[in-house]
Formats: C-alpha cells, structure tokens, sequence
C-alpha cells in the first residue's frame, strides 16, 4: 500500500499504458505485476497497479526517494532491452510521468489520509492535463484549492493534484489529477451533472482549467489491482 502526502516529498511516477484488447490489458498487469513483485531498484519505495475500466490500459503509481534513483532503472539493461520491448509489444502509447505532489483533499471520513491499495474498494479517476507553458502554477491553483467542494459533494473521498515535472511520450508541462470516489455511480452523478446545476466554485474552476489547456486532457477510470512495498 502507499499513502500520498504533501509532506512526504518523494517522487511519485506515473506509468501509463493504452492497448486495444482485453487480453492485452490482462497481459500487461500480469506483466506489471511481475516486475513488482521482484523490485529490489536501489531508491525504489513502493508500486501499485491500476487496471483500466473506461478505456483499456494500466497505470502503474510508483513512489521513489529520488530523480536520480528513477534515472539509474531507466538507464539500466533490463529496462532497456527488456522491460520496454515486452510493453512495446502490447500497448498503444505509453507515458512515463514524473510528479512531485503539489495539493491533497481528502472527505472527513478520510481525515487528510490519503492510501491507495487493493485492500480498499476506490473507483479511481485519473486526468492528465496539458497546459501553456506558463499555465502550470494556474492549472495547479485550480485543481485544487480551487476544487476544495470536492470535499462535499457525496461519494468523493480524495483528490491529489500533482505537478508535472518531466516526462517520456508527453510534450510540454501537466498537471496530473488522481481522485478517489467510493463508486463507478457516485463519480457519474458528479461527472454528469447538468451545467445549470453545478456551482459557481466548479464552472469557475473548469474555465480557470480550460484557460490554460493545450489540448484535450486524457482521463481515465480505474481499479487498484495489486501493490508491493519495499518493506514487504
């Protein structure tokens, strides 16, 4: 399991992967799942395992101590020869994101604690957006300060927004938001809510959001299917 904080200060690496066949989205967690359960990466902390529900795919939510640890595994021969050749083989794009955890809220039920795992039953909703190169600070501000009603609306349970720092197979500044909610049922009733119906807080926010986009978010729904700690 992994818990997610402002204080923590890791670099948290998201790894995400399309492909075009259930049978493909099966390979490539068993494929994900391998690779995590034998992790001995010097600076490597903890990896769980999200298995696509909208569209098809994975995410893989990594936590590592360092930029430099992450650069070591991918400059290293089984990454290179091995690791992206078998992903190669099964996807249709892949993004290699590197974070650093800029806001959290959570419902107070959750009390501030944000944990993801397979022990727990989060419907997670994942964007990845694309922003002007001076609109980062503004799509972050609005993402989440400016999302604090989140924390009413029922079903939510937490919402992390996280700045983009560099990546592979994504051009240009991000921000990536990674919510959880207690049902596929409760995110839709929020997602598609009428327009006359939402607050004055979420258009605004949206707009704030839209001013600074450079291209169409990707956003995608989840499961957690596996996780493993260094401690494990």
């Amino acid at each position: 399991m992994a818990f997610i904080s402002l204080e923590d200060k890791h670099l948290t690496v998201l790894n995400l992967f399309t492909t075009d066949a259930p049978e493909n989205q099966d390979r490539l967690v068993e494929e994900m799942t391998k690779i995590v359960d034998a992790a001995t990466y010097e600076g490597w902390m903890n990896s769980t395992v999200h298995a696509g529900v909208d569209s098809l795919g994975t995410c893989n939510f990594i936590q590592w101590r360092s930029g430099e640890d992450l650069e070591r595994r991918y400059e290293g021969e089984e990454f290179k020869h091995r690791t992206l050749p078998v992903f190669g083989e099964i996807t249709t794009s892949i993004k290699l994101l590197q974070n650093e955890v800029a806001y959290t809220v959570t419902s107070d039920a959750l009390a501030g604690k944000v944990e993801i795992g397979p022990h727990r039953d989060d419907y997670t909703v994942l964007g990845v957006f694309s922003v002007t190169d001076d609109g980062q600070d503004e799509a972050i501000d609005a993402l989440g300060k400016g999302q604090e009603f989140l924390a009413e609306i029922p079903g939510f349970r937490s919402h992390v927004v996280l700045k983009g720092l560099r990546a592979r197979g994504l051009d240009g500044k991000f921000v990536v938001s990674y919510a959880q909610w207690d049902s596929k049922e409760s995110y839709e009733a929020y997602r598609d809510q009428a327009s006359e119906q939402q607050s004055a807080a979420r258009e605004k926010a949206q707009n704030r959001v839209s001013a600074v986009s450079a291209g169409d978010p990707y956003i995608n729904t989840y499961t957690v299917v596996h996780s493993r700690s260094a401690s494990e």
